[in-house]
């Protein structure tokens, strides 16, 4: 396969693969209006998770700011429905150089890695968004699932582990995203398979910049931490769910 070797260390990494039921439930096609409208959800997501992180850690006020105004577009269509907003404007405006307020070591290279992730994810975002738009599937809210709150449940309550840990959850919901990618591709047509196999190398580099920082970071090995949330993450993996979502469970219906 061409991508065995991209995805070949995303799948060491990973506890388990996606469950064959989940896959396919998801790929039926009365699902795909559900499945586009989470995806959509998880890039914005992804890219507040990342900021997040810049300015809790490392951005200067005037800085993180800055950042919270590149969301601000695309949080009023999600969470505020407001369908006028500008986010298909905002996506091409993210530019401002971000300053770093304090002298850490690895505070260049987190706010480098997780610019340039903040600026994909919202790429992806308006990516779903047209696709959304071709296939005349409305955005509408929808719940949450129960998996990025499980894995935050593994996330110790002390820095820099507490800043660690966020970032092994990271990567480990990065490397999820790009093996589902990859597993659901084949089922699906041709335009949405195209498009979800292009999202795969995006999705690696984030899994291994996030691990990157993890190490960096920590004064320990990670390997253990590593371990004991990739077991977590395995397990709502696996168990049985009510919902289906990008990254649910094994549907129980």
């Amino acid at each position: 396969m061409k991508y065995d070797a991209l995805l070949a260390p995303i799948h060491a990494f990973l506890h388990c693969r996606t469950p064959q039921r989940w896959l396919d439930v998801a790929a039926q096609p009365e699902n795909l209006p559900l499945l586009l409208t989470d995806h959509l959800v998880c890039e914005l997501k992804a890219a507040q998770t990342a900021t997040w992180l810049i300015r809790k850690y490392v951005a200067d006020k005037p800085s993180g700011d800055v950042i919270l105004a590149w969301l601000k577009p695309y949080e009023d269509f999600i969470y505020r429905e407001d369908h006028d907003s500008d986010f298909v404007n905002a996506h091409r405006n993210l530019t401002r150089k971000i300053i770093v307020g304090n002298e850490l070591p690895w505070a260049d290279e987190l706010v480098e890695k997780m610019v340039l992730l903040i600026k994909e994810e919202l790429h992806h975002f308006y990516q779903v968004w047209e696709i959304m738009q071709a296939r005349g599937i409305a955005y509408h809210k929808i719940t949450a699932s129960r998996y990025a709150k499980g894995l935050m449940r593994e996330v110790t309550t002390h820095e820099p582990d507490t800043l660690v840990d966020k970032l092994i959850c990271g990567a480990y919901i990065e490397a999820r995203s790009c093996e589902r990618f990859a597993s659901l591709a084949p089922l699906l047509d041709d335009a949405l398979s195209t498009f979800y196999i292009s999202l795969l190398r995006s999705e690696a580099r984030h899994y291994q910049d996030y691990l990157a920082l993890a190490q960096q970071i920590s004064p320990v090995d990670i390997g253990l931490r590593v371990a004991k949330i990739g077991q977590t993450e395995a397990r709502l993996i696996s168990e049985p769910d009510d919902e289906l979502r990008f990254h649910s469970g094994v549907p129980a219906f």
